[in-house]
């Protein structure tokens, strides 16, 4: 498969070909100075591109095809994952995926969005867009977590709910909105991270909760920076713009108190090192539960609620 390049990352790749080829050469040559030389190069060269990102870049960097989704983080960081199926109504929706699983001395009910990695996978998984059976699905297992007093993580990754004919006929506005309602008044903590694109109520279906972590190259907005820009400018041309005005990445949205946490990722994004990634957040995960473990039922769900109606607040 090839490896997918984006525009900015270009001048990088380039040089760290040219330091490949030093490298190659320096066999019965004395070229290790020249070597660190580029080396140093390179290192410099990233920081200054990954530190100084573009919203629109961090949008490109949260659809990389090679970052982890919700399963590759399941396998990375928990234990004993036994994976449960259907909503219990109509079928099983591929794009949902949960279940339990242990993470650290905790046993969480863990749920998220999944995608594929090519396009068989792709359509099997509907491009990580779920059905109301997928909501209906994750709502069953938040509500078992619930019977039990287990914890639940969502993970967040998708374009945005299915918007076709079958999904609406089968009432796909409604079961959002009742996910919205009980996750609200949902008796166990409630951890949600977004871990790629979260996109409108295809990501809020899932995403109402205690905390609310953002790895640090997603994006999290009402609409994708396309369709705005498709709205207010009837082209996507101007998606660029649209990722500005949007301000939609975690550094916007953490003083708007949208989320409540920025997870680091590794240097070029969290596709660079899956292994790196997956301890980190795991980490989080740990520290997060730990507090929210020694919370009361009543008060949690109290807050959470305060803490959802508060958001959007102006002071004039």
């Amino acid at each position: 498969m090839a490896k997918t390049i984006l525009d900015f990352e270009k001048p990088i790749v380039e040089l760290e070909d040219k330091l490949n080829e030093m490298r190659k050469m320096s066999d019965g040559l004395n070229i290790d100075s020249e070597i660190k030389l580029i080396e140093e190069k390179v290192k410099n060269l990233k920081e200054d591109i990954y530190k100084n990102l573009t919203r629109w870049q961090r949008v490109q960097l949260a659809r990389h095809p090679d970052r982890p989704y919700t399963l590759d983080y399941i396998y990375m960081i928990t234990e004993n994952f036994t994976e449960l199926h259907g909503d219990r109504y109509f079928k099983d929706d591929k794009a949902i995926v949960g279940g339990l699983a242990k993470i650290g001395n905790h046993k969480v009910m863990i749920i998220g969005h999944q995608k594929g990695r090519d396009t068989k996978s792709n359509v099997y998984r509907n491009f990580g867009m779920p059905n109301p059976e997928g909501y209906r699905k994750a709502l069953r297992l938040m509500k078992m977590a619930e019977k039990f007093h287990i914890p639940v993580v969502t993970m967040l990754d998708t374009p945005g709910a299915f918007p076709g004919l079958e999904a609406e006929e089968r009432g796909q506005a409604e079961a959002i909105a009742r996910n919205l309602f009980e996750m609200s008044k949902l008796k166990v903590p409630i951890l949600v991270i977004i871990i790629g694109e979260g996109a409108s109520g295809g990501a809020l279906g899932i995403g109402v909760g205690d905390r609310i972590l953002m790895l640090e190259n997603c994006w999290y907005s009402v609409i994708s920076p396309e369709s705005c820009s498709s709205i207010l400018w009837r082209s996507w041309e101007y998606k660029e713009q649209a990722a500005e005005a949007l301000k939609l990445t975690a550094p916007d949205l953490l003083p708007l108190k949208v989320i409540d946490r920025i997870v680091p990722e590794p240097l070029g994004g969290a596709h660079k090192n899956h292994s790196e990634m997956g301890e980190v957040l795991k980490n989080v995960i740990i520290e997060e539960l730990n507090t929210l473990s020694k919370i009361k039922a009543d008060k949690l769900v109290q807050s959470r609620i305060d803490k959802f109606s508060a958001i959007g607040e102006v002071v004039e």
